[in-house]
């Protein structure tokens, strides 16, 4: 590889991490081409896109990107293979029900949303993480179940409200 291919490698990876705030480096190595292509295709149905990398383009491209990866360049021995997915948890998931058959792929580490994870050890909470449209939909049911109460305490007493209200006008007019 030459200067010229090295350095537009390093950009494109660097343009990639800058594109993606969820990033996971996992290690691949060992797999047999089958198994490798079944975890391309189960990364490719939870729209997480999986690339092999050169560990020194990779830590040159994370100096030069604007974010701040602290740990994660320590990571960057053996073989390391990049995960990008638009959401937080998608690829710790797909690589924890990969595992219930194959020992790999191993998490190194991953950068969430600005939180970085370092080791296989983070896989189960990296699982538990909720995306932003779960976390949305939390936060909208939340909102809406003491408005759905009152609206529901409002039915129930419907009658006995109109009574008491039909009755203090009855009286008024006495």
């Amino acid at each position: 590889m030459t200067r010229e291919e090295k350095s537009q490698v390093i950009e494109e990876l660097t343009a990639q991490l800058g594109d993606n705030t969820n990033i996971y480096l996992t290690d691949i190595s060992g797999l047999d081409a089958a198994t490798t292509s079944n975890l391309r295709r189960a990364c490719f149905k939870s729209n997480i896109k999986l690339a092999v990398v050169k560990n020194t383009l990779l830590e040159k491209a994370m100096e030069a990107s604007d974010k701040d990866f602290g740990d994660l360049p320590s990571t960057l021995k053996g073989n390391t293979s990049v995960m990008y997915s638009e959401t937080g948890n998608a690829p710790a998931k797909v690589i924890k029900e990969f595992r219930k058959k194959s020992e790999k792929p191993v998490l190194k580490g991953a950068f969430i949303e600005e939180a970085i994870y370092v080791g296989d050890d983070f896989l189960d909470t990296l699982v538990e993480i909720k995306s932003r449209e779960e976390l949305i939909g939390d936060i909208v049911g939340l909102l809406q179940s003491p408005a759905k109460n009152v609206i529901s305490a409002l039915k129930s007493s419907g009658g006995k409200l109109a009574g008491i209200v039909k009755t203090l006008s009855e009286k008024e007019n006495e």
